[in-house]
């Protein structure tokens, strides 16, 4: 069997000549310590093993919640992440006092703290003033 050069280390593997890989064994040590060489199971205990566990158990549960606020649900043309949607619907639109009726209405509410008939008429293609801070008169 004919291996691309790229392969050549498993060939030399497969040829099992133990003085030549003690000698590059010995040459990786001498290069780039001694723990290069040694075996991963050398030094493992039961307590590393359950401390890799529960790490890999932790790493799993944070996708599993990232993965769950970053889920975009379609409303009207908008993407809109879960998250908002699942919290707890806001009183009523600090600007003209209504209180929200449609998942627009909320959608305003977080994003420009106004609902979506202020947000037509005061903030819509003036977003950046809105965001400076200037809100309408209270008459």
């Amino acid at each position: 069997m004919v291996l691309p050069r790229h392969m050549a280390h498993i060939r030399f593997l497969m040829s099992k000549d133990y003085n030549k890989i003690a000698s590059i064994e010995k040459a990786i040590s001498e290069k780039y310590g001694e723990e290069t060489i040694q075996n991963p199971k050398s030094d493992w205990t039961e307590e590393k093993e359950k401390d890799y566990l529960e790490q890999i158990k932790e790493m799993y549960e944070k996708s599993y919640r990232h993965e769950e606020s970053v889920e975009k649900i379609d409303i009207n043309g908008i993407k809109v992440s879960k998250k908002l949607l699942n919290r707890e619907p806001l009183k009523k639109c600090p600007v003209c006092g209504m209180i929200p009726r449609k998942s627009m209405d909320d959608i305003c509410l977080l994003k420009f703290d106004c609902c979506n008939k202020c947000y037509v008429q005061y903030v819509e293609d003036r977003e950046e003033r809105w965001l400076k801070g200037w809100r309408p008169d209270e008459t």
